[in-house]
C-alpha cells in the first residue's frame, strides 16, 4: 500500500523529534563527564545525583527548543502543505550542526571554567577575547584541558555521523510518500497541528509554567553547591549572563574615579589600614565577650512605610502591634530602606549590600556569593531558615538563599494548593502559622536558629481574608490593618513557645510605598521604614540618629557579641553614629543628613535638594556648597559598591 502526504508530514515530525532527543542525549553525556571529573567536589554525599541530571535535562531542553523552533515552524509548515524535500532538510541539518557545536562548545569548556572558579561558564569569558593570543595559549598549553578539546571533537563527529543517518533514513522513508496525492486530513489540521507544535517548542522555551520563565534557582535542590549547580545547561547560563549584562541597570555608573570614591568610601565608614585589593572594605571585627547564642527571628514586611504607622504621624490607627513595640523594643525613628524593591531590602538587611538602582543583586545568572547575617551565624553553629509567600524561583531566591548561608527555603511550592491566594502565593497569616510549626519542630534539637520571614499581603493584588475584619473602608489601609494583625498574632503565639525568651526579633520593612500626595522627586515614605529589635539583651530605647538598612548585621552581631569578617557597608549603631545614609529609589541615588536631602538622577545628571523645616516639611532649593558633603558621599558609597560588586564577578 503507498503511504499518503500525512505520513510525509509525520515522518518529517519524527525526524525532528528524533535529532532533537539527540541532543539532549549528547548533553547528558557531557554532564556526565563533567561529574565523573569533578565528582570530589560533592560534600553532602546525601544528595541525589539523579536529580541533578534530570534537572539538567530540563535545562538541556530549554537550550534544545531554542535551537528547534525555527526548524521545527518551516519544516513542519512546509510538510503541511505537501512539501518535504531533501534539500530543506539539508539546511535544517546544516542549522543544527552550527548551533549544536556552539553548544557543544560550551558544555565540554564548562568542566574545566567550573574546576578553576566553581562557577558555570558566564559572559565572563567574553573579556578573555580581548587577549586572543594570550587565551589561545592557555587553552591549548594546559595539559588537563587537551582531554575536554577532545572530547568536544569525538562528541561533535559523533552527533554529526548520527545526524547524517538518521536524514537519510527519513530521506528515503518520505521519498516513497511522494508517489501518492490522498489526503486522510485535510491541509488545514496539519497545519493546526504544526502550529501546536510550534506553540509547544514555545512553551519549552519558557520552560515552566507560572509568572516566570525558567531561571536558574530551578536547578537548586539540596545544600551541595555543586550538585545544584551540574543541572545547569553552560549555553543557558552562557545567554542568559550576557542578556543580564545587556540589562540597562546593569550598566556601569560613572559618579567618580574609584581610586577616590573607595578611599571617600573607607573613610567615611573608618575603614584604616592598608587597601585589600581583593576586597576593598574588607575588616575584621572583634567579639566583645563570649558569644551570646540567641535564636534571631527576622521579619521583613512588604511595603510597610513609617508613614502608615501612628507613631510617625498617621492619623488612623492601623498598625497598633508595630506602634505598641516602638514603645517596647530598641526603636529606631529614623532609618532608611536601600531601595524601593523587596531584592534590595534583603541584600541590604541579611547582607550589608546597599542597592544600585534598579539593579537586582540577587538575580545575576552567576550566583553572587555574599558575607552576611546567615554565613555568620552558621559558622557559629546555627540552623538557617526562611520562608517567603511565592515561588521559590521569584528574583532567583533559591539559589541566592541556598548559596549564602541558608539551609531551609520555604515557598509555595511547600504549601497547599488551596492556601494559594493570588499571584503571590499564601497570606501572611498562613506564612507565619507554617513558619511557626517549622520553627518548634527546629527548635526541639537545642540547636539556635535564624528564621528569616518575608510577607507579601501588602502587595498589589490585595487579599484580605474573610475572617479579619478591618476597621477602615479602604483596601489601602485595611491591608496595612491586616498585616500588622498577622505579626502580632505571630508574636503572641510564639511567646507560648519555649524558644521564644530565648530569641532576638527585628522587624522592618523591605521598603517603603507612596503615602500621602508626592512632594518630593524622592517620597521619603518610599524608604523611611519601621526598625524593631527586641529580645533578651537588647536595651529598650528610641535610637533618634540616622540608621539605613545596611546597619542591620553590624548592629545585630554587636547584640549577639559576635566576631566576623565583614566587607559590607553598614554600621554597628550601638557604637558609631551615622552623619549621613544614602539610599537608591530607582533611577535615583540619595543621600542626606538631619537636615538636608540630596537627590541624583544619573541619566539626567540633574541635582534635587531639599531642606527640611521645623515641622519636617522639605522645601526644594538651589545645588550649594552646602550639599557637595552629600554628593560626594552618595556618589562615594554608589560608586565603590559598584567597584566592590565588579571585582567579585
Amino acid at each position: 500500500m503507498k503511504m499518503n502526504r500525512n505520513k510525509q508530514f509525520f515522518l518529517s515530525l519524527a525526524w525532528l523529534v528524533s535529532v532533537h532527543a539527540l541532543m539532549l542525549v549528547v548533553l547528558t553525556v557531557f554532564r556526565l563527564v563533567e561529574l565523573t571529573c569533578l565528582h570530589g567536589m560533592i560534600t553532602d554525599h546525601g544528595a541525589s545525583v539523579v536529580t541533578a541530571f534530570v534537572k539538567g535535562v530540563w535545562f538541556d531542553n530549554v537550550v534544545a527548543c531554542y535551537i528547534s523552533v525555527l526548524p521545527l515552524a518551516v519544516t513542519l509548515l512546509a510538510a503541511a502543505f505537501g512539501y518535504a524535500g531533501k534539500k530543506l532538510r539539508k539546511g535544517v541539518c546544516y542549522w543544527y550542526f552550527v548551533f549544536s557545536a556552539i553548544v557543544f562548545m560550551a558544555s565540554a569548556a564548562n568542566t574545566p571554567y567550573f574546576e578553576y572558579f566553581f562557577k558555570n561558564i558566564n559572559s565572563s569569558i567574553f573579556e578573555w577575547f580581548g587577549y586572543a593570543a594570550t587565551t589561545a595559549g592557555m587553552v591549548f598549553q594546559e595539559k588537563s584541558y587537551i582531554l575536554h578539546i577532545f572530547l568536544y571533537f569525538v562528541f561533535l563527529a559523533a552527533y554529526i555521523v548520527a545526524m547524517i543517518y538518521m536524514r537519510r533514513y527519513f530521506d528515503r522513508r518520505i521519498d516513497r510518500c511522494r508517489r501518492d496525492d490522498r489526503f486522510v486530513l485535510p491541509v488545514a489540521l496539519r497545519f493546526i497541528v504544526s502550529v501546536c507544535v510550534v506553540l509547544l517548542c514555545l512553551f519549552g522555551i519558557r520552560g515552566r509554567m507560572g509568572y516566570n520563565p525558567i531561571k536558574i534557582s530551578q536547578a537548586y535542590y539540596c545544600d551541595d553547591p555543586f550538585l545544584n549547580q551540574l543541572g545547569i545547561n553552560p549555553a543557558f547560563n552562557l545567554l542568559t549572563s550576557a542578556l543580564d549584562d545587556m540589562r540597562k541597570e546593569n550598566r556601569d555608573l560613572h559618579l567618580m574615579p574609584y581610586a577616590e570614591a573607595v578611599g571617600l568610601a573607607r573613610q567615611s565608614l573608618g575603614i584604616t589600614g592598608a587597601v585589600d585589593s581583593s576586597c576593598v572594605m574588607r575588616r575584621e571585627v572583634a567579639a566583645v565577650g563570649e558569644p551570646r547564642r540567641c535564636n534571631v527571628v527576622v521579619i521583613l514586611m512588604e511595603s510597610m512605610s513609617a508613614s502608615l504607622m501612628q507613631t510617625f504621624g498617621q492619623q488612623q490607627r492601623l498598625t497598633p502591634n508595630l506602634d505598641s513595640l516602638y514603645n517596647h523594643s530598641l526603636a529606631f525613628t529614623r532609618c532608611y530602606s536601600a531601595g524601593i524593591h523587596t531584592n534590595h531590602g534583603m541584600t541590604a538587611s541579611l547582607y550589608s549590600f546597599p542597592a544600585l538602582m534598579f539593579r537586582n543583586l540577587m538575580k545575576g545568572t552567576v550566583t553572587p556569593h555574599r558575607k552576611g547575617v546567615p554565613t555568620v551565624l552558621k559558622k557559629y553553629g546555627y540552623h538557617n531558615m526562611f520562608f517567603m509567600t511565592h515561588e521559590a524561583q521569584y528574583d532567583n531566591m533559591k539559589a541566592f538563599f541556598t548559596t549564602n548561608g541558608y539551609d531551609e527555603i520555604y515557598s509555595q511550592e511547600n504549601y497547599p494548593k488551596e492556601e494559594i491566594v493570588n499571584s503571590f502565593g499564601v497570606s501572611d497569616h498562613f506564612l507565619f502559622d507554617y513558619a511557626l510549626g517549622t520553627i518548634n519542630s527546629r527548635a526541639k534539637s537545642g540547636k539556635p536558629f535564624l528564621a528569616t520571614l518575608l510577607t507579601i499581603s501588602n502587595h498589589p493584588p490585595y487579599v484580605i481574608p474573610s475572617f479579619f475584619k478591618p476597621k477602615t473602608h479602604d483596601p489601602e489601609t485595611q491591608i496595612v490593618e491586616y498585616a500588622d494583625w498577622a505579626v502580632g498574632d505571630f508574636l503572641r503565639k510564639a511567646s507560648h513557645e519555649p524558644w521564644y525568651k530565648n530569641t532576638i526579633f527585628v522587624i522592618m520593612a523591605d521598603h517603603g510605598k507612596l503615602v500621602g500626595k508626592a512632594t518630593t522627586e524622592a517620597p521619603e515614605s518610599y524608604n523611611h521604614i519601621p526598625l524593631i529589635m527586641f529580645g533578651p539583651g537588647v536595651p529598650t530605647m528610641r535610637y533618634d540618629g540616622l540608621a539605613q538598612q545596611v546597619d542591620v548585621m553590624p548592629t545585630l552581631l554587636s547584640l549577639l557579641n559576635m566576631g566576623y569578617e565583614y566587607d559590607g557597608f553598614g554600621q554597628d549603631l550601638l557604637h558609631t553614629s551615622r552623619p549621613m545614609v544614602f539610599y537608591s529609589a530607582d533611577n535615583q541615588i540619595i543621600a542626606r543628613d538631619g537636615k538636608r536631602v540630596y537627590v541624583y538622577n544619573p541619566k539626567m545628571q540633574k541635582n534635587f535638594c531639599y531642606v527640611e523645616d521645623a515641622r519636617g516639611t522639605l522645601h526644594e532649593t538651589p545645588m550649594t556648597s552646602a550639599f557637595k558633603p552629600l554628593q560626594r558621599y552618595v556618589f562615594s558609597m554608589i560608586q565603590t559598591a559598584q567597584f566592590v560588586l565588579k571585582r567579585q564577578q
